[in-house]
């Protein structure tokens, strides 16, 4: 029997697909860089094809079945397929289409042809990030618990912070639905009636950081979301929308096991 260290290695399975589109032009496409900078993506080893990591400049894929990652990130190659951020306003509800005639999201997307629809919810007080998608299979990984994707908030709260409440909100708060734990904890400028402090959690229970906030003596007076997963707010206005693509649609979907 030949020795397991002088068996030659199993050659890497063939993702060429000599009827594709090339590998550079397909990663160019979807928002990757210019073709020349593509290329170079791929001569680096950064580019895995079904699994399998490619070199040569010459691979063709077939953009409709073939699964691609950059670094690890995942590419979307599906140009039907989109994905939008929104720093929804104070007063907005987080529906598609409210009941009662209240002002919605749909009013931000009035003008796209493709059936959006919300990614969680941010009650009608409270400002910032919500994600807008036609990517069933994105909004529900987004939203399982399991995935455990965080998500940063900007709160002003009551009063001045005492010094040991981060410690309290990391060990852990009893609310009447369960208990909740928070990741991090920062104060951010404090006044004698007011503080302003960022949270980052992975909780998706209504209402969960107006709750904590009350159940530890500090109501909320104004409340924003900056972050989901690796989506930042930035510096897009209230009201504003802005496409997610690129390496920074692929860092999310990395972030949900996509």
């Amino acid at each position: 029997m030949t020795p397991r260290s002088q068996r030659p290695n199993n050659p890497p399975r063939d993702v060429h697909d000599p009827d594709g589109v090339r590998l550079q032009k397909v990663l160019a496409g979807a928002g990757l860089g210019s073709r020349r900078a593509c290329e170079d993506i791929i001569t680096a080893g950064r580019v895995t094809v079904d699994g399998v990591q490619v070199r040569e400049l010459g691979v063709r894929v077939d953009p409709t079945t073939a699964v691609i990652h950059v670094d690890g990130d995942r590419v979307q190659l599906d140009d039907s397929v989109v994905t939008i951020a929104l720093n929804k306003p104070f007063g907005v509800y987080s529906s598609m289409r409210d009941e009662q005639g209240r002002p919605d999201l749909a009013q931000f997307v009035a003008d796209r042809t493709e059936r959006m629809f919300h990614v969680g919810r941010l009650d009608a007080e409270t400002e910032g990030l919500i994600l807008l998608t036609n990517d069933g299979e994105l909004a529900h990984r987004l939203t399982h618990p399991s995935y455990e994707v965080a998500k940063t908030y900007l709160a002003e709260v009551d009063g001045r912070v005492a010094r040991g409440l981060g410690r309290q909100l990391m060990d852990g708060v009893e609310l009447e639905d369960g208990p909740v734990k928070v990741d991090s904890f920062k104060v951010l400028e404090t006044t004698p009636g007011a503080s302003i402090v960022e949270v980052v959690l992975h909780e998706g229970r209504n209402h969960i950081v107006r709750r904590l906030f009350e159940e530890v003596g500090h109501p909320v007076v104004k409340l924003s979301r900056t972050q989901i997963g690796p989506i930042r707010l930035g510096h897009l206005k209230v009201g504003r929308t802005r496409v997610i693509e690129g390496r920074e649609l692929g860092s999310l979907m990395s972030a949900v096991g996509m």
